[in-house]
This record gives C-alpha cells, structure tokens and sequence, in this order.
C-alpha cells in the first residue's frame, strides 16, 4: 500500500496521469463528431498538419516555449482544416483527396522547417523532434494548466453550441434549411478537433495523435445509440486509456506513453468490436446461429407437417433417419428444442426403426402459422 501512495505520490507520474486523462477527454469527446460525420481521416490529416506549426513556435519563440508551440501548432492544424473545407467545397476533389493533400502538404512542410531548424545549431532545439511521437515526462505542472485551460475551453464550446453541432452532424441540408450557417459550424467543429489534437501534441505526438480522435469515438459507437451517451463514453473511455498508458509506462523503464496510451484505448477498441451487444463480432455470430437453429426447426416442422398431410394422419409420426436423410444433416437437436417447446413428441415404434416424431396439437397450430407467414412473405415479394 505505501509503495502505491509513493508512485502515486511522484510528480512526473501525476502530471503524466493528468494530462492523459485532459487529453482523453478532449480527444474522445471531440472525435465523435469526426467519426459520425465520416471524416476519422481528418485527425490524421490535421495532427500531421501541426509539425510546421510546432516548428514555427519554436522559431518565433527561439526556445521550446509550450504556449508559442501550441500557439503554432494551433495555427497551421487550422489552416489544414480551413483547406481541406475549400478543396472540398471550391473544387470537384472528394473529401479523402483532399484531407491526404493537406495531410502531405503541412507533414512535408514540417519536416522542411525542422531540418532548418536542427541546422541552425541552436541548443535549444533539442528534443524538439519529440513532438513527432511525444514526449510525456516532459510535461510539467504548468503545462496542465494550458491543457486544462484548453479542454475546458472545447467543452464549454461544444456544451454551448451542442443542438447546432448535432444537427449539423447528422443533417447538414436539414439545418441550413432552418437558417443555421452551415459553413460556419461545421468549420467550428473542425477547428475544435484541431484543438483537441494541439492539446495532446506533447503527450502523444504528431503520428499517433489521430488514434486518439478515431479509436475512443469507435469504440464508444459499439455500445450506445445516442450522441448524448456517445461522447460522455467516448471521453471516459478517451481518459481511462490515457492514464491506463501513463501508468503501464511508469511502471517500467523505457516504456513510451504515448504509445502504450493509444494501445491502451486499442484494447478497448478490440473489447468492444468483439462483445457490444447487438454491434459486436460475437453478438453477430449469435444471432447468426441462432437464426440459423430457428429456420431449420421450422424446417423439420414444416417437414414433419407435410409427411402427416401426405398420408392424412395428423397423428402420424416420422422417422428421424427419415429427416435427418431428407435435410442432409442431423436433426436431433432441432426435435429436442422442438420437443421442449411442446411442438414434437417423441413416439414409440418398432424397435429396428429408430426414434419417431409427431407433432402435437401446439405443433400443428405453429406449422400452420409458419406456414401463412411464408405465403404471406411470398405475396408481399410478388406485389413489389
């Protein structure tokens, strides 16, 4: 117990634990828009587009200075954003091409100024490629207060224009015809996601930084079905991966936060395709079976129903080598659920023939229901 309250007690991993957990937020809560209006290629696109930034804080501020660098960063992720809205709308390129376009302009442009910059001789400049993947331990007491001030200022936003945003998201015809400005909300969302991608820019880094506006969003969509329940999930979800990470990496050397943060929310991204219910890999393949053993009993239903129609016996009971034969698999588990159900009795016969079924008076009535729904599906399909 004293050694939890020690690590937890250490200064670097408290800041670590905070600004994840700022970052996830943020990220997680924002990236649900992104994700709903098809654009999870656009966090890619603009965390990319914050390295010239990043570079262009530097160079005006002569020194790693986090308020210049987030400030430039802040810039050019906004100037990606605005382009990509231009190339979109001014010009016949799908919205792919356009977010890759940016995405390699600003990238490329990046690159160019940090080569000049690692050229200048300049000590300050170390470790200023550390915005490419992060660099968590560097994030000190004051630094939060920016992250922090930051995420509450995208919260606050989205809380203030939240019935705006959702209309916009889900239909953009439907809101301008109600006199919204389109444009002016659906750039305001974008910038709010380059915003949220500044803030995580030292924690995580420029390349992984679009993981954290996809991967919370994705996995919260497999479990909810509201956008209300979708974004406090996505931003739970965002925060518990990010101090996950934090903590995994400090409790071992050489372990980068950054990545072990986007593995984390990974995790929960996987967890989640495998076992939402009604979205989940595994719900899928148990309603697959399960529809599948209900169509072959109403099969060996039908069957049984018809073979006693044929020789005039309600009464009449088949053979199970007869049906397994005539539906090419066996059929016992399907007259066992169907006996259990107190469609089918299992009916004494001459020994050398094996097991015999007939159907009872619920089973008789469920045939013939059955029945009159097929006709009433093959009517309805020859009416179309």
């Amino acid at each position: 117990m004293d050694g939890l309250i020690a690590f937890l007690s250490d200064y670097t991993i408290q800041n670590v634990m905070a600004g994840a957990a700022l970052l996830g937020l943020s990220s997680g809560a924002l990236g649900v828009f992104a994700v709903l209006r098809q654009q999870s290629l656009l966090g890619d696109a603009l965390s990319h587009a914050t390295l010239p930034g990043v570079a262009l804080g530097f160079m005006v501020a002569g020194t790693r200075n986090l308020e210049s660098i987030t400030a430039g960063a802040l810039l050019t992720g906004a100037a990606a954003a605005l382009l990509v809205l231009v190339l979109t709308r001014r010009s016949r390129l799908k919205t792919d091409a356009a977010l890759g376009a940016a995405l390699s302009i600003f990238f490329a442009l990046g690159v160019v100024l940090l080569t000049r910059i690692q050229q200048t001789g300049n000590a300050s400049q170390a470790g200023l490629d550390s915005f490419l993947f992060g660099q968590a331990a560097a994030i000190l007491r004051s630094d939060l207060w920016l992250m922090g001030g930051l995420t509450l200022l995208a919260l606050l936003l989205l809380a203030a224009f939240w019935k705006e945003f959702k209309l916009v998201t889900f239909d953009a015809s439907f809101a301008g015809s109600l006199g919204l400005p389109v444009v002016l909300l659906e750039t305001s969302l974008t910038l709010l996601i380059a915003l949220a991608i500044v803030i995580g820019l030292q924690l995580v880094g420029v390349v992984l930084m679009a993981a954290m506006i996809v991967a919370p969003a994705a996995a919260a969509r497999q479990w909810s079905r509201r956008l209300e329940q979708m974004v406090v999930l996505s931003a739970l979800i965002g925060a518990f991966g990010g101090v996950t990470g934090a903590v995994v990496s400090a409790t071992g050397p050489n372990l980068a936060t950054g990545p072990l943060i986007v593995l984390a929310i990974t995790v929960v991204v996987l967890l989640s395709l495998l076992f939402a219910p009604r979205r989940g890999l595994l719900w899928a393949e148990l309603e697959r079976r399960t529809y599948q053993r209900s169509l072959l009993e109403n099969r060996v239903l039908l069957s049984l129903s018809r073979v006693a129609q044929e020789h005039d016996d309600p009464g009449y009971a088949a053979e199970q080598g007869m049906l397994d034969a005539f539906h090419g698999r066996p059929t016992g588990a399907s007259l066992g659920s169907l006996e259990r159900r107190g469609l089918v009795n299992r009916v004494e016969h001459m020994p050398e023939e094996g097991a015999h079924w007939e159907l009872t008076d619920s089973g008789r009535r469920e045939a013939s229901r059955v029945v009159t729904q097929l006709d009433g599906g093959n009517e309805e399909r020859e009416a179309r």
